[in-house]
């Protein structure tokens, strides 16, 4: 039975966790990692403070898994929490985010969200992943999020809707509006080098 959940939905665990909580380590298993790294470039940088945060995130899960309703995403409902977690955290603490890490080889992404005119100039300036972390941290919060949700997590617009809870519409407008002031930012700062 074990080998078979790899291979099971998200819909198909959550119905087994339903009758059997022992299923809840494998929604564990699976989205740990996923929401570590996500909190990570949201600014959480403590491991600490990740755990602890991923701690509440799969507690609120798990009480609030019989109402969740199987016509949407779990996946964006999981980041939701985790979202609203992170900026329980902030709120706690009373500090603002510590910035959003970037893994090495994460240029391609920004390769991606700076296509359009001077794409190749941009890559040709070797955008490494210090520039590019302090260029978002200087992107407005709105921007910031669409964009680390869309280039990082992979996620498809809709995805982004629930998660941010605004309309999908919106979503497009952000991101394309995000990675202008990106491209901005960062030619700027190449202009200062």
């Amino acid at each position: 039975m074990q080998e078979n959940v790899h291979d099971m939905t998200d819909a198909e665990i959550i119905e087994k966790t339903l009758d059997d909580q022992v299923f809840f380590g494998h929604i564990v298993m699976r989205y740990e990692e996923k929401l570590s790294r996500y909190m990570q470039r949201l600014g959480v940088r403590s491991r600490e403070d990740r755990q602890d945060v991923l701690q509440e995130v799969f507690i609120k899960v798990y009480r609030n898994l019989h109402a969740f309703d199987a016509t949407f995403s779990f996946s964006s409902w999981v980041y939701r929490i985790a979202h609203n977690e992170a900026i329980s955290l902030y709120r706690k603490k009373n500090v603002r985010p510590e910035g959003h890490l970037i893994d090495e080889g994460d240029d391609r992404v920004f390769r991606e969200m700076a296509s359009g005119d001077g794409a190749e100039e941009l890559y040709d300036k070797e955008l490494n992943a210090q520039r590019v972390q302090e260029a978002l941290e200087q992107l407005e919060e709105k921007y910031r999020d669409v964009l680390i949700l869309r280039f990082f997590e992979h996620m498809e617009y809709e995805e982004i809707s629930d998660v941010l809870k605004i309309p999908i519409g919106s979503v497009g407008t952000l991101i394309h509006r995000g990675k202008q002031r990106l491209r901005k930012i960062l030619n700027t700062e190449h202009l200062r080098v």
